[in-house]
């Protein structure tokens, strides 16, 4: 799928604003209402838009202690991936799972309440999954960038 300017654009505002209405888009980008509604569709029957969410603020919500946690496997047969992998998805405290190079196989992103909720959390759940190596845990002081949005000019 090509995506023109408009295009561009019209996504550029959804993620800044995802509520934004149709009315609203369609003064900003000087099309109709008809008009932003059907691009709007196009790029989600076209899978560019994937889905809407809300943003959280971890504050608030108690979960402000991020940690990043590196974590090696055992052995690294396909049955020890789609192991780890089928197990680490159902943990809800970790909120990004990426498979890497490097010397670590993965490395999840984790929020939790404080560093007792992170110990309970490492002991308890993670070094339950089975084949873990071992791991190495980094803890977030503060966000420098933390953004959503995908530049696409």
């Amino acid at each position: 799928m090509t995506l023109d300017a408009l295009d561009k654009k019209l996504l550029l505002l959804l993620q800044q604003d995802t509520k934004s209405t149709t009315k609203e888009l369609s003064l900003k980008l000087n099309l109709s209402v008809t008009a932003v509604y059907e691009r709007i569709k196009k790029l989600e029957r076209g899978g560019i838009i994937a889905k809407y969410v809300a943003l959280l603020d971890p504050v608030k919500i108690d979960k402000n202690f991020t940690v990043f946690c590196h974590l090696k496997l055992t052995q690294h047969t396909r049955e020890f991936i789609t192991k780890f992998e089928s197990q680490v998805v159902k943990l809800d405290a970790v909120l990004e799972c990426y498979h890497v190079s490097g010397d670590y196989d993965y490395i999840l992103k984790i929020a939790v309440k404080d560093m007792d909720a992170y110990r309970e959390f490492l002991l308890s759940k993670l070094t339950t999954l089975g084949h873990i190596g071992s791991t190495h845990s980094t803890f977030m002081i503060s966000a420098v960038k933390n953004t959503t949005v995908h530049n696409l000019q």
